[in-house]
């Protein structure tokens, strides 16, 4: 299936008529064509969201609300289609699009739909100067949105709905590993009657497309999720031309397990929160410490369980592992299983990749655990996001800190104890964006979300992100 660009309000082929080849994970076969998009593309679409842009800005919040609760109805109702597009193009579940991704993506419209009617500003009295002084929240104008292939709908929603929501035109970029759902959004948005220009979705590379977007001088704002790399060169060219900038970049996150835990709930989410959708979520545990007195017990149980987990075609219900997003990332990870072992590691088990029957071509491999005898070996210091995950022991708390903040990301972290003060000191003291105790990957939208250090710039979420996609101007009036 040929997918096209959806530039003000209409479908339309790549100016320069450049496609590239989209593959099935499931089963490593050509599907269909993406544009190629190019400069022209970008601007073109700037040009249509720039002339949109006064008018959707001077909507109430009202008006800008019910679009996009409709939106978020639509894609409830078109819930099946949505799961099996995102499954196919991303090689994950369908069980897991339809009960995580597609409602999530739903909620992130809904969310932002309801948020924009409760974004409130300031108004500071001056007492003894007869002054006041108010803030004004007022759109940027014409902003990129930048979203990567491991979460497609779920994070191209979480930044075009708070940046539509405040009042901005968007030209995004989607993936090209994964555009599907994407150009499946376009046309909710044309059924729910998004006045044309103020969303446009274009496909392409991220070294032509996207450098198009990051670089276009008159596109304001840049928020991106992706890798930390991609986001250096973004910031180096968005920088000297005073751009905001969001940048949600890789993880390379900490699993601390205390003996004092509730063990089976622990070895249950830890096995969650290792390889749901395989392993390619930034927030995945993929380094996990466990206190020495329960060490082998827990690799035991947990290698045990690890292995049930069946690597299956994304259609098959009872698959917990489906396919890796591409074979290039494939062989990544496979590299990566290969440094382990040079590097004195351990394979407990996995490590090799899976035939699944009647799609021998797709890229499938089995969740890996790696127990590594140090932690600066590079598999514990990188980020592999895939199927695998390193295990080490720790004997203090101030031993496993220092492990656990021995790495260039701080997304998030895991931690396993019903020690309240050690919660308190340790949850202080770990550097992440995000830390979990006793539970992974229970969000709440209204939170903020983001990294320190490689892990990224700036915060999404809740209000935060109706900040990003505003800007504040003071007003003082002397009465």
């Amino acid at each position: 299936m040929n997918i096209k660009n959806y530039i003000n309000g209409k479908f339309v082929d790549p100016i320069d008529d450049e496609w590239i080849d989209n593959f099935c994970p499931g089963n490593g076969e050509i599907y269909g064509k993406i544009p190629n998009s190019s400069k022209k593309d970008i601007n073109k679409a700037y040009q249509a969201a720039k002339k949109a842009f006064p008018a959707w800005s001077q909507t109430t919040l009202e008006q800008r609300s019910r679009l996009l609760i409709k939106i978020s109805e639509l894609l409830e109702d078109n819930l099946q289609q949505f799961a099996e597009a995102e499954s196919l193009d991303n090689g994950k579940p369908i069980w897991l699009a339809k009960a995580v991704d597609i409602p999530r993506a739903a909620s992130n419209f809904r969310f932002f739909a309801n948020a924009i009617t409760q974004f409130a500003s300031e108004s500071h009295e001056s007492v003894g100067q007869d002054a006041i002084n108010y803030t004004l929240r007022q759109p940027i104008g014409v902003v990129g949105c930048i979203s990567p292939w491991n979460l497609p709908l779920y994070l191209f929603s979480w930044k075009i709905a708070p940046a539509l929501a405040a009042g901005n035109c968007v030209v995004a970029k989607p993936s090209e590993v994964t555009p599907m759902t994407a150009f499946l959004l376009a046309e909710l948005c044309m059924e729910a009657g998004l006045p044309k220009g103020v969303l446009n979705i274009v496909h392409g590379l991220g070294s032509t497309t996207g450098q198009a977007i990051v670089a276009h001088p008159d596109i304001k704002a840049i928020s991106f999720t992706g890798g930390t790399a991609t986001g250096a060169h973004i910031a180096k060219i968005a920088a000297p031309m005073f751009k905001k900038l969001s940048l949600e970049l890789g993880g390379k996150n900490p699993n601390i397990i205390f003996a004092d835990c509730d063990y089976d709930e622990m070895l249950t989410t830890t096995v969650r929160s290792s390889f749901a959708n395989q392993g390619q979520i930034c927030l995945c545990g993929s380094r996990i410490f466990v206190e020495a007195s329960i060490y082998e017990k827990f690799k035991t149980d947990f290698v045990k369980k690890v292995k049930q987990l069946k690597v299956g075609h994304p259609s098959d219900p009872k698959t917990k592992v489906g396919a890796l997003v591409s074979k290039p990332h494939l062989e990544k990870v496979l590299d990566y299983i290969r440094i382990g072992k040079e590097e004195k590691g351990e394979v407990l088990c996995g490590g090799k990749q899976v035939k699944v029957k009647g799609y021998e071509k797709g890229y499938y491999l089995k969740p890996t655990v790696i127990e590594v005898p140090t932690d600066d070996c590079r598999v514990n210091q990188e980020e592999i996001f895939g199927p695998v995950v390193t295990i080490m022991p720790f004997d203090t708390e101030d031993e496993v800190l220092k492990m656990a903040n021995k790495v260039e990301y701080g997304l998030s972290a895991t931690l396993w104890t019903n020690d309240l003060k050690r919660t308190m000191r340790m949850s202080k003291q770990i550097q992440a964006g995000i830390v979990w105790v006793n539970t992974w990957m229970m969000r709440d939208l209204r939170t903020p979300f983001g990294g320190v250090k490689n892990s990224g710039v700036g915060r999404e979420g809740g209000l935060e992100a109706l900040r990003f996609f505003t800007e504040a101007k003071n007003v003082c009036i002397k009465y």
